[in-house]
């Protein structure tokens, strides 16, 4: 570097200039040494590289492409840089502009923009459309196999004929429930960010849900048991909302619990909720079934996870139940816990707000 380029380069006082910018910012001289780096770089590639050939210090193949050809051609180039902090995965897109100050080229200067949470939203919008596909085409191959056989072969045979038609039936059913939990996941998500503020008798919402789902408990030969204190006083919601949460939970636990089993659900007032910090009411819904590996419980609420995807298939579920509880309670500005004990069952609780 020329003395002039020098001189330039300490009028500049590049880490303060470099500093102004909260992106990280490095800059690497002519004579292809990093000369500096802000703070923010410095967090994302450590210290040591500073002073160092640009090689040496960043590594990976396509940005240092794009440096050398800033560098040949004084050219803005993009690219992008991965990095990984423990299991997590990181993603930058990459600007590498040429330095110049009147006129003199000093070097090029690489700003790197977190793009992570955009790359996160990517990917699970891309395994949505994946398992929405997935989903629909088991079905929907099942429906075209029956569909063709009975026109064919089986067009004259009364017996073979109703059992297609049955099994039509049932994945046609599962076909529009999928399509119902999908809407009413939009729905909700859409919704998540408008608190409701309707004053609700939780009470009177669990005895409609419990109402509703009679003839599937005594289906499976299950007892449900309503246990509460007299008055434990309304909550904030939205009645039709928090009606969908405790039918999920509800129906899953009569599913999922075993048969002949009991599901005891519980409503407790907590004068102040730790983590509300508030007056709140909890909701427990309990099974005695198998109970939940805890590896599992995590993911639960995840789009599509299932923790026995052949059983939730067989129960008519969609893998959407537990999504749809989460945002739900999210937009009521709760919580939601799981636990579960191997052999003695799983509980639910969720956690309503009952301040103004």
């Amino acid at each position: 570097m020329s003395q002039k380029r020098t001189d330039i380069m300490q009028r500049l006082d590049l880490k303060t200039f470099l500093n102004a910018i909260h992106l990280p910012l490095v800059a690497i001289g002519t004579s292809e040494r990093i000369e500096g780096m802000n703070d923010a770089a410095i967090d994302l590639l450590g210290h040591d590289i500073l002073g160092r050939h640009f090689v040496m210090g960043l590594r990976q193949p396509k940005l240092l492409e794009a440096i050398e050809k800033v560098l040949s051609h004084r050219e803005k180039t993009l690219s992008n840089f991965v990095g990984r902090e423990g299991d997590q995965a990181f993603t930058w897109d990459v600007i590498c502009s040429p330095l110049t100050v009147q006129g003199d080229f000093l070097g090029v200067l690489v700003s790197f923009t977190d793009v992570s949470a955009l790359e996160t939203a990517n990917q699970m919008r891309r395994d949505f459309v994946a398992n929405v596909s997935h989903e629909l085409r088991t079905p929907l191959t099942a429906l075209s196999g029956f569909i063709e056989t009975l026109r064919g072969a089986a067009r004259d045979d009364e017996k073979v004929r109703d059992r297609f038609l049955g099994i039509m039936d049932k994945e046609a059913g599962r076909m529009n429930r999928l399509v119902g939990d999908l809407l009413s996941l939009s729905r909700v998500e859409g919704d998540e960010r408008m608190r409701p503020t309707d004053e609700i008798d939780i009470v009177s919402v669990l005895r409609s849900v419990l109402q509703t789902l009679k003839p599937l408990a005594q289906g499976q030969g299950c007892d449900v048991k309503l246990v509460h204190a007299d008055d434990i006083g309304p909550v904030l919601g939205d009645r039709d909302q928090l009606q969908q949460i405790f039918t999920n939970l509800v129906e899953n636990a009569l599913k999922y619990g075993g048969r002949d089993k009991t599901v005891t659900v519980e409503i407790a007032r907590i004068e102040h909720d730790r983590s509300l910090r508030c007056p709140s009411l909890e909701v427990r819904v309990c099974d005695q079934g198998e109970g939940i590996t805890p590896e599992h419980i995590p993911r639960l609420t995840e789009r599509f996870y299932r923790v026995d995807s052949h059983r939730s298939r067989e129960m008519g579920g969609t893998g959407l139940g537990l999504a749809i509880v989460k945002h739900i309670v999210s937009r009521h500005r709760g919580r939601l816990r799981v636990e579960s004990t191997l052999g003695q069952g799983s509980c639910f609780t969720v956690v309503l707000r009952q301040d103004a």
